[in-house]
């Protein structure tokens, strides 16, 4: 399987070394240069296998320049009971009639990242060992990203860790997972600034090929093709488990701000998975709902970039999104290129013509938004009738999701976090502290570690380059 770049550039890749990248050299992101399409008998095998051998499965399609033994011995050593819960791994909980949460947080940090992270940082781990080299990992973080990371490749060997969040803008559970951490081969580095700032550093970072290359700067946020890949794999799990047959179809709703989560659903339904929609769900900051009602992308800028209960999810600049635009498009790379690397950079916009916009329709898409009295109210309610108890960003992809339910056709929501890591909305919503894990009790007290530096990329090459 080879890759190529939304903005296309000539050179098709091996999995391996786009793994160890992230952007292409041209700005654009990797894709496959094809989806390998799944068939009936294959459907119907999976539907039978435990999670590590569904993943083993999924994984092996897009990847063939790893032996199949090793990379077998990865998936399993990754998704464990011991590191997600449960033999599951991602096991469903019914709520109402044809609406399921789809368990996702229950790894080290207690966020779906982890479902790529764990993957990616042993991945990384064996790639380096393979080819004898280091890598240096800046990603951006709006929350939930970072922490993932960091707990995937602390003590990594070969691994260094720069992450960059906006300072003061996530919650302080999430905070005290990052900077608590005295890794030495992890930084944390506060921008002064909100997350689309961290990411604008990140992509500027990338950029600049030589910098990087000298440097060996890696990437872990959900343009790195790698991480997506692995979300794949729990829409299938999701499917298997809300269907009693192969000929049924399901949605998914999922609370989305980078477009990453929502970008591995679209992924495996061009596989052929049978999803009847993608429902999109943001909080205030609703540039993508704006986008799937209009056809027109609008980024914001700082100002306009609201601070949210869902803070994951405050993003005005989806980094992930060309992917899909890319597949909209019929995959035409100078068209791809005109609108995010002209338009967007150039006018902060670009909207779609009509023919364009008409296509959307047949990639299963529909959004909406949610706002902090639909999120407090979504709490409540899910806790007073059923007894559930779900965290902020979930609650935006339930509201979502309940507006999109259609007869027959189950509706899974794809859970986002745990409620401990945004304690305050939860007491808010329903008046009781959330429970957290034995290991997160009182992390807010621990000593922190971070750098506090202005939202200037300057200033962010020169710390890399000072602890690299």
């Amino acid at each position: 399987m080879k890759y190529i770049s939304t903005r296309g550039d000539p050179q098709q890749r091996n999995f391996c070394e786009i793994l160890l990248e992230g952007l292409a050299p041209d700005g654009g992101l990797y894709l496959p240069i094809r989806y390998p399409k799944i068939d009936d008998a294959t459907l119907g095998y999976w539907r039978l296998l435990p999670y590590p051998e569904l993943a083993f499965e999924l994984l092996s399609l897009f990847i063939d320049d790893i032996p199949a033994a090793d990379l077998r011995r990865i998936v399993e050593k990754t998704y464990t009971a011991e590191v997600f819960g449960t033999h599951e791994i991602t096991p469903l909980k019914a709520l109402e009639p044809g609406v399921s949460l789809e368990a996702l947080s229950n790894g080290p940090t207690l966020a779906f990242k982890d479902m790529a992270m764990q993957l990616l940082g042993n991945l990384f781990e064996y790639e380096l060992a393979r080819r004898g080299e280091t890598l240096n990992i800046l990603g951006a973080t709006s929350g939930d990203t970072g922490s993932a990371a960091e707990y995937a490749m602390r003590g990594k060997h070969g691994i260094r860790v720069f992450m960059l969040s906006p300072h003061g803008r996530m919650s302080a559970f999430q905070q005290a997972q990052m900077f608590s951490l005295q890794d030495a081969n992890i930084h944390n580095i506060a921008i002064e600034g909100v997350f689309d700032d961290c990411q604008d550093i990140v992509k500027a970072v990338s950029n600049d090929l030589e910098f990087k290359r000298r440097h060996k700067i890696g990437t872990v946020n959900s343009i790195n093709w790698a991480r997506l890949l692995a979300q794949v794999v729990y829409y299938f799990a999701g499917y298997f488990q809300a269907s009693k047959s192969d000929l049924e179809q399901v949605s998914f709703a999922v609370p989305s701000g980078n477009f990453g989560n929502i970008c591995a659903g679209h992924v495996a339904r061009m596989m052929g998975l049978p999803i009847k929609q993608l429902v999109l769900a943001t909080n205030e900051n609703n540039v993508l709902d704006e986008f799937f009602r209009t056809g027109s992308y609008r980024v914001r800028g700082s100002a306009e970039t609201h601070e949210t209960s869902s803070p994951s999810m405050d993003i005005s600049k989806a980094s992930n999104f060309e992917r899909f635009v890319f597949d909209l498009l019929g995959r035409d790379a100078q068209r791809t290129k005109q609108l995010f690397k002209t338009e967007v950079e150039q006018r902060g916009r670009f909207s779609l013509g009509a023919d364009e916009f008409a296509r959307i329709a047949g990639f299963g898409f529909v959004s909406g938004s949610s706002t902090h009295a639909d999120r407090v109210a979504t709490i409540r309610d899910t806790w007073q009738r059923f007894g559930v108890m779900i965290d902020t960003h979930t609650a935006d992809g339930l509201k979502v999701a309940r507006e999109h339910v259609e007869p027959g056709v189950p509706m899974i929501v794809l859970e986002t976090a745990l409620p401990a890591k945004f304690a305050e909305t939860i007491v808010e919503a329903i008046g009781i502290e959330p429970p957290r894990p034995p290991a997160m009790q009182g992390i807010e007290q621990l000593p922190k570690r971070f750098a506090v530096m202005p939202a200037d990329v300057q200033a962010v090459k020169a710390f890399i380059a000072d602890n690299a």
